[in-house]
């Protein structure tokens, strides 16, 4: 009998628990085949020169995939690394290894989906099928009550009514054991020279013990650190962030531990955690209902390439205003920051510098190091007044939203 090989296309989904697509290879598969792409469409300049990957942010995926190749080591397996893309590899990998089947999980964003459509087509003339999943959400989009078309462009309609009528899956048990193709080539992880990172950049990279490292196992720990019962930080959320955005860890995992914690937690910081993730959500749905939304420009009349020189130009000099300078450098030197405090960075990049919404989200898709097209573009478009959600639209000063912050002010002299 013929066996059946399946090799998994992982992307966001870098993990041993939770994992369907690994989960159902396994369970379906007489030989699994984990294989992951650096696709250098990440790491080059965008037209504006903005990098779409910045130097924090490759080393966290790094270090992620790192771990998880470990991981999978670790059950028998192995995890093929190549730095390249993948429409141009699979093919050769499915014949080399006589594969029946390809497991992916399909994204919603326009560069992400055109990536799919490619792999898919070379995979055709191999006469290969590409399985898609569809695991990046809390709520399951089979298990969402109505039609993504029929959704609410309200936040507040589309969290009450999936809050109401829907469910969050549980979570899958992590695998115990792999069984793989005895031959696996040997591959490595790329360094940060060969994903085309300069020593200026690799040099301007802090690291320390305040450091978020990635992986799945640091996942793990940061969640219950941040949901511990004497945890009292702003930081908390975007902890978390990171390894939702490379899948290190799932939202649906995350969740059941707010859940679990929650009589732990007050319920202004509960409400707030549970609010992020289907924030997160909603982003992924508007996506699909409204396509390239987040991505369009609806502040025609400001120039993105002026708007990104201004952007830089302040990187460069510094700002007079001390919470701005604090929290430019933060972002730039670690790629993360608490929300509120994205908040208050943003609106004073719209309002005191008035750029463009996508110049904007373009500089934080550099640097941030939980970068998630979804999220992060749909995020700005809020911030910018054009958001899908119009009640949730930012009215407030860039100076309000400063002074509702006490922690910061705190921190600033």
């Amino acid at each position: 009998m013929t066996k059946k090989v399946i090799l998994i296309w992982f992307r966001n989904d870098l993990r041993i628990h939770d994992n369907e697509i690994l989960f159902e290879a396994v369970e379906r598969g007489d030989i699994v085949i984990p294989v992951y792409f650096f696709d250098p469409r990440y790491f080059r300049n965008n037209s504006n020169g903005l990098k779409n990957t910045g130097v924090a942010r490759a080393n966290f995926l790094r270090e992620t995939v790192i771990e998880f190749k470990q991981s999978l080591q670790n059950l028998g397996a192995d995890l093929l690394v190549f730095h390249g893309k993948p429409e141009d590899t699979l093919g050769t990998l499915c014949a080399k290894y006589d594969v029946t089947e390809v497991y992916h999980h399909r994204e919603v964003a326009q560069r992400e989906t055109r990536i799919s459509e490619l792999v898919e087509v070379a995979l055709w003339k191999e006469k290969i099928n590409l399985k898609h999943f569809i695991g990046h959400t809390l709520y399951h989009k089979e298990d969402l009550p109505i039609p993504i078309k029929d959704i609410p462009d309200s936040f507040s309609a589309f969290k009450k009514k999936v809050e109401k009528e829907s469910f969050v899956r549980p979570v899958l048990p992590a695998i115990a054991t792999i069984t793989t193709h005895p031959h696996l080539e040997e591959t490595v992880v790329p360094t940060l020279a060969e994903l085309g990172f300069s020593t200026d950049d690799t040099t301007s990279l802090i690291i320390d013990d305040t450091t978020l490292r990635g992986g799945e196992k640091r996942a793990l720990e940061v969640i219950e650190l941040t949901l511990s019962s004497n945890y009292d930080e702003p930081d908390d959320y975007n902890l978390v962030s990171p390894y939702i955005a490379n899948g290190a860890v799932s939202p649906a995992f995350y969740y059941h531990k707010l859940k679990a914690a929650g009589t732990q937690l007050n319920k202004k910081r509960y409400d707030r955690l549970i609010s992020r993730l289907l924030w997160r959500d909603y982003f992924r749905f508007m996506l699909k209902k409204y396509p390239n939304v987040f991505f369009k420009n609806h502040s025609p009349g400001i120039d993105i390439p002026a708007s990104i020189e201004s952007i830089r130009r302040l990187a460069q000099n510094g700002s007079d205003e001390p919470v701005i300078q604090v929290l430019l450098e933060q972002l730039i030197t670690e790629g993360n920051l608490p929300y509120e405090h994205r908040e208050i960075l943003a609106a004073y990049l719209l309002q005191e510098l008035n750029v463009n919404h996508l110049a904007g989200a373009q500089f934080f898709e550099e640097y941030s190091i939980d970068y998630a097209p979804a999220t992060t573009y749909g995020h700005w478009l809020h911030l910018a007044g054009f958001g899908t959600s119009a009640k949730d639209n930012l009215k407030s000063d860039w100076r309000e939203l400063m002074k509702k912050s006490y922690r910061l002010r705190s921190t600033v002299k």
